[in-house]
């Protein structure tokens, strides 16, 4: 019984960490596989660094995809495009009537 008393704090620690950390990162991970997989022609978009364009081709044979920008067409990753920032740009403004 001593020995099953001493290994309970581990195991509390690890269902902490599991629950705060571990699950949390897999469901935004799964988020962003699905929001990578639903982009489409036309989608206006913001990479991780901060380029703003609009996808004007798609490619799966090597998950890129080209952008299309105030400066021009350049070929990204899918990867590089940021889920939260293009969300943002995407939502209509929410605007409070009193």
């Amino acid at each position: 019984m001593e020995g099953l008393s001493s290994l309970l704090p581990f195991a509390l620690m690890f269902v902490v960490v599991y629950f705060f950390m571990i699950a949390p990162q897999m469901k935004r991970a799964k988020k962003e596989k699905k929001f990578a997989a639903e982009l489409k022609r036309g989608d206006k978009i913001i990479t991780k660094s901060g380029l703003h364009g609009k996808i004007a081709e798609l490619n799966d044979k090597d998950n890129s995809c080209v952008i299309e920008t105030l400066a021009g067409k350049l070929k990204f990753d899918r990867s590089a495009i940021s889920m939260e920032m293009s969300e943002k740009l995407n939502t209509p403004p929410v605007t409070d009537k009193k």
